[in-house]
């Protein structure tokens, strides 16, 4: 307590570099940093420990801005405490190439915990991180060795609160008894539409309450520094539950038109600014201006951040004395490296081994590298039987009040929460010290396709296991057989999506999920057996797309993934036998993985001189890219046993021969016929 001149002019600082931003590049959200810079400065002056010379210390406080609109505020905030963020990079807010894009990336700007944008996002990433530091801590904390206590921090505005996903994380928040977590509302009242009223009038307060969050209500967030302070003190200390802030402020405060939806995306006017410049005691002629008082006390807090992490380091070296096994493993962990010959874990299968469900050979490898990776984290939003992603003998995650697990636990229960799964997934890989997998249906990751989508801009680390994952699951029909869901992600960028065959392209699309630092997976897994294929290994696996049936002189190249790939080998026998026609036949369960080997290697795969058809019980958008002519269901499904769905649509060995037979026939009199690979652009990617 205790709040001085000092202290408003730090705030009113932010506030008028979020204008002048905002007003340099004419573009951007000047409203709500200028509401909220007084909690910001509470915040991050008074109760946030970090070192801004090193961002990545594992034990700092997390700080999130799901309201990512707003972000002018942590990139004055993070300029001001002496983080790599020079004035110039203020001044380059949302010109391309700098590392202040219009909104958080956790890639791009050193001490951005997340990519935040698409609101709802970024309060669930924080559900996420509080998750990882409840984990962590439970399985490295020792008696006199609170390696790991931070806080994750939050905040988010009405538009987060409206959005679904949010909806989803915070319920789980208040299962789970997150008292590490903190968010603060920034209860402005104002939206792109206007006044909240015409949307948005629940009893927000509530409705947190019915979550099982603590709850405190600060009614003047715009000038009560006291009453922020005692609230952010009161929620630390409620120890056994998430707690939310609802602090009303005034959207744009000191501008002409604060209160209002017009001071929300748009910038200040030059005679508005020059008012507010006035108004706070700033000269109007100058821009960007820093009082050094304000960088002289930023700058204490952060050294006191940096003499916390020195000591933090002594600490560790004397856990790392007392528990020698433990610092090595948590330190491997955040390098991101995986410990030295797990894979020699993965299943290898032949030939003459049982026909298997894709989703089970999952559920074997998990089983068998659990206990080589202890940083995998897995769960399933209510579909565990079904997507069989938890290893017999792992404990739930769960409160230690409940009875159910622990803290340690390494399987998350996250309930029918497809959406919140995924980004608190993102929060999960977001901290530095676990690997999270998660499964559902692959026809529902299309429900969290937002949280994908940032999973892929982010560079991180996560695994769906997506299993149910054709018309091959039968008799739930359409509203579950996933069709376009493929081509969707297969078009994202930076997300590599695998639809292995059998045992040993299972084993390898794993290795290389694992692996991939900074890329997320979809594994697309069968609900049907599938027989363990000649010709297939996992080094062979781990290039995306293979040959895996080769003959002289073929007629046609068949290339398909999944459980159509085995259909495709009887298409082989039927051809020959009844059309006289030699097939060779590639596997190609990645997409992604495939475009990235060498052209040579490509087109030995996929050569000129011969048509290609594929064969996949999905969309064929995307397949142009590699053959010549595409079999595929541009349709809803069906509902049936799953043999009759694909008899229905002719995926059998009759059906791919009465397609290989017209490809052949269509293409015989077309001379030097060239890879689809063959382009002007040689490389796909």
């Amino acid at each position: 307590m205790g709040y001085t001149e000092k202290d408003w002019l730090a705030i009113n600082t932010i506030r008028v570099l979020a204008a002048d931003a905002t007003f340099h590049s004419n573009s951007g959200h000047p409203g709500a940093p200028m509401g909220m810079a007084p909690v910001a400065h509470v915040l991050f002056n008074k109760f946030m420990k970090f070192n801004p010379k090193n961002p990545k210390w594992l034990n700092r406080d997390r700080f999130v801005l799901s309201n990512g609109h707003g972000c002018m505020l942590q990139y004055a905030l993070l300029h001001l405490f002496g983080y790599e963020l020079s004035i110039d990079d203020l001044k380059a807010f949302r010109t391309v190439d700098s590392i202040t894009p219009g909104h958080p990336e956790a890639h791009d700007t050193p001490g951005i915990e997340v990519t935040t944008g698409p609101l709802g996002q970024g309060i669930s990433n924080a559900v996420g991180l509080a998750i990882a530091q409840a984990h962590t801590a439970a399985t490295f904390n020792k008696d006199a060795f609170p390696l790991v206590d931070n806080y994750t921090y939050c905040f988010l505005g009405d538009g987060c609160l409206m959005e679904g996903v949010a909806s989803e994380a915070c319920s789980l928040a208040g299962h789970l008894q997150l008292g590490n977590l903190i968010a603060v509302w920034d209860d402005n009242h104002i939206s792109i539409d206007g006044d909240t009223n015409v949307a948005f009038t629940e009893d927000v307060r509530k409705r947190y309450e019915a979550y099982g969050w603590h709850v405190v209500t600060v009614d003047d967030g715009d000038h009560d520094l006291d009453g922020i302070e005692a609230a952010i003190q009161a929620c630390k200390e409620a120890t056994d539950k998430p707690s939310i802030i609802a602090l009303r402020t005034t959207i744009g405060f000191g501008s002409k038109q604060q209160g209002t939806h017009g001071v929300h995306g748009s910038p200040l006017k030059a005679d508005d600014i020059k008012q507010l410049k006035e108004k706070f005691g700033f000269n109007p002629e100058e821009s960007f201006a820093v009082p050094q008082d304000v960088y002289d006390a930023y700058h204490k807090h952060a050294a006191e951040g940096a003499a916390a992490e020195e000591e933090w380091n002594k600490l560790f070296a004397k856990y790392a004395e007392a528990y020698p096994q433990e610092a090595a493993d948590l330190s491997r962990r955040l390098k991101g490296d995986l410990p030295e010959g797990w894979e020699k874990n993965l299943p290898v299968y032949t030939p003459s081994d049982a026909a298997v469900a894709s989703r089970k050979l999952s559920e074997t490898v998990l089983s068998k590298i659990e206990a080589a990776l202890p940083e995998l984290l897995g769960g399933s939003a209510d579909l565990t039987g079904s997507n069989l992603t938890r290893w017999k003998s792992a404990v739930d995650f769960q409160p230690p009040s409940t009875g159910l697990g622990d803290y340690a636990g390494r399987y998350v229960r996250y309930g029918v929460r497809e959406h919140g799964m995924g980004a608190i997934m993102n929060g999960l890989a977001a901290y530095g010290t676990i690997l999270p997998y998660s499964g559902t249906f692959l026809n529902f990751v299309s429900y969290a396709a937002g949280a994908v989508r940032l999973s892929a801009l982010s560079q991180v680390r996560v695994i769906w296991v997506a299993t149910h994952d054709s018309i091959g699951l039968g008799e739930d029909g359409p509203t579950h057989q996933p069709i376009e869901t493929l081509a969707h992600f297969r078009a994202l960028p930076n997300c590599m999506v695998w639809r292995p065959a059998d045992g040993n392209e299972t084993s390898a699309s794993y290795y290389v999920a694992l692996t991939s630092k900074h890329t997320p997976s979809i594994i697309a897994l069968s609900r049907q057996n599938l027989p363990q294929l000649e010709g297939s290994i996992i080094e062979k696996g781990i290039k995306g797309g293979y040959v895996l049936h080769e003959v002289e002189n073929a007629d046609i190249t068949l290339v398909s993934t999944g459980s159509e790939v085995c259909i495709c080998i009887d298409a082989v026998k039927y051809l020959a036998e009844n059309h006289n026609i030699k097939a060779r036949v590639v596997s190609m369960p990645c997409f992604e993985v495939f475009d990235a080997q060498p052209q040579e290697y490509r087109l030995s795969v996929l050569p000129d001189g011969i048509p290609s058809l594929s064969v996949e019980v999905m969309s064929t958008m995307g397949w142009e890219r590699y053959t010549h002519e595409q079999f595929g269901l541009n349709r809803f499904g069906a509902s049936g046993a799953y043999k009759d769905v694909y008899k229905k649509f002719e995926f059998t060995p009759e059906g791919i021969a009465k397609r290989a037979v017209a490809t052949v026939d269509f293409w015989k009199d077309v001379p030097n016929i060239r890879s689809p690979l063959n382009r002007a652009f040689k490389q796909l990617i």
